[in-house]
């Protein structure tokens, strides 16, 4: 007991709109459902849990969480609710006064057990048909200042169990975790080339049909990392779980779950610390970056960026880099930065150029090619475009590059090039060009499960109104409304761009 109100458990209580007698009910209620019928929680139980931080015994955080999740349609986890027995419930580790954002960075022992909570709620959410609700992203400046000491140290590589005298140990606690059993460097390989297909799966046809799947994949990870398994077994797992979860992430972020995408990108970063490879942390708090400005929250990118670049240490490569600065060069022109993107982006290709063809990449560089550095300078030029319609020139002549290129069944990347390109047109007064890009686009998108493209689509079809006498625009703009879904309301934390 901490003597101070758990300001987490107390803010997500206001939200459920229970009273402490009724959720003191639900509580016995859904523990016999889960199999503890001899729990007897009360209302004076239940003011102490919230008013002076008392953390209850397993199995009540456990049964917590599984009613918060569902009463508030999104992921709540144990951490969320402030009642893991590690530091002071609901306070920052340092001064006890300010909340972390999710609980971030948890300690390191805490992080198997986190990962099965989360991936089990959310399938949780699956099966009954939930969305997300209610839930909001952190800004990039909190989640920065949250993990970086963390990020900044050398953990040492330790299992998430006990040191107890069977090496082999499981920890029993966590939500929904299976009877897991050692494994070996063979099962190790099973995984990870399930992760080749999966990653496949989602540039080709989008993340929303795979996504249950590898969120499945992870929350048996996660059981599998309770057992102490040999140093060298165990970081490979953990690689797999940070591969795991950075999919997982981008997932969400594809079909506009977007702080599940977040948590999913923390709990990434913490997997690969947890490996030795913070490279692949940095990477993993890349794909944050991006989201934020895929979110029109360009400043939040650019701050995790930075924590992106520092934390990942110096075994960054040099292609690591350059794709590093072409999220920083696209955070910089969706702020008008011109000047500011165009040198990023020269440091970007230098980068890139330097580092010769023969050099093996990680397996999680292995998609960054020439077209994606294309790709990605088209979509910075095409975004300056807004501020300084000169730009548009040269985002038409990336985003032609990264065309010529695109042959190994990206498709979600391919129409993200032909949408740029459309949009640089119709930007540079070529209408023309323009109507035949976007029809390319569309053309893919009815077989793609990505909601960005048809994100990224709306931003196109801004620039179609002052065309809108023209007969092909407007033949192309009655297509566009006919199949474009409605923009989401406030669910999960955000609507899509505009």
């Amino acid at each position: 007991m901490s003597g101070q109100p758990n300001t987490r458990l107390a803010d997500l209580f206001g939200l459920a709109g229970w009273s402490k007698g009724e959720l003191a009910r639900l509580v016995n209620r859904q523990a016999a459902a889960m199999g503890h019928p001899q729990l007897a929680t009360d209302t004076s139980r239940v003011r102490r849990w919230i008013d002076v931080g008392e953390i209850p015994r397993d199995p009540v955080p456990r049964v917590l969480a599984a009613l918060f999740t569902e009463r508030l349609g999104r992921v709540v986890t144990m951490e969320d609710l402030g009642l893991v027995r590690h530091g002071r419930a609901g306070k920052r580790q340092g001064d006890g006064k300010k909340d972390h954002p999710d609980g971030v960075p948890w300690p390191p022992e805490r992080t198997a057990a986190v990962l099965t909570e989360f991936t089990g709620m959310d399938l949780m959410l699956n099966r009954r048909g939930l969305v997300g609700a209610g839930a909001v992203l952190a800004a990039g400046s909190t989640l920065s200042s949250a993990m970086y000491e963390w990020l900044h140290t050398d953990p040492a590589l330790k299992a998430d169990a006990p040191v107890l005298d069977d090496p082999l140990h499981a920890d029993p606690a966590g939500f929904d975790r299976y009877e897991a059993a050692p494994i070996g460097w063979q099962e190790i390989e099973a995984l990870e080339r399930s992760v080749e297909v999966f990653r496949a799966w989602d540039a080709a046809r989008g993340g929303g049909l795979q996504r249950k799947a590898v969120v499945g994949q992870l929350n048996e990870v996660g059981g599998m990392l309770a057992y102490r398994h040999p140093p060298h077994l165990q970081r490979r797992l953990w690689g797999v779980a940070a591969n795991l979860a950075v999919l997982a992430g981008w997932m969400s972020h594809d079909v506009g779950l977007e702080p599940t995408a977040q948590k999913y990108f923390v709990i990434a970063a913490h997997a690969a610390r947890e490996g030795g490879d913070r490279p692949r942390a940095g990477e993993a708090l890349s794909r944050a970056a991006r989201q934020m400005v895929h979110l029109g929250r360009p400043d939040d990118a650019l701050d995790l960026m930075k924590l992106a670049q520092s934390g990942a240490g110096d075994r960054l490569q040099p292609r690591t880099k350059a794709m590093f600065h072409t999220i920083e060069a696209w955070a910089q022109a969706s702020m008008g930065k011109g000047q500011a993107m165009r040198r990023t982006l020269g440091q970007a290709e230098d980068l890139f150029v330097s580092e010769g063809q023969d050099v093996e990449q990680p397996e999680w560089m292995q998609t960054f090619k020439d077209e994606d550095l294309y790709g990605m300078q088209a979509l910075a030029y095409r975004s300056l475009a807004e501020f300084d319609p000169g730009a548009a020139t040269h985002a038409r002549y990336y985003a032609e590059k990264a065309l010529a290129l695109r042959v190994d069944g990206r498709e979600r990347s391919k129409i993200f090039d032909h949408l740029s390109m459309a949009s640089a047109c119709f930007i540079g007064d070529d209408p023309e060009q323009a109507d035949r890009y976007a029809r390319l686009a569309l053309m893919s998108m009815g077989s793609n499960s990505s909601r960005r493209t048809w994100d990224r689509l709306r931003q196109m079809y801004r620039l179609t109104a002052q065309y809108a006498e023209y007969p092909r625009i407007q033949e192309l703009r009655e297509e566009i409304r006919l199949v474009l879904p409605r923009p989401r309301a406030k669910a999960d934390g955000n609507t899509a761009p505009a």
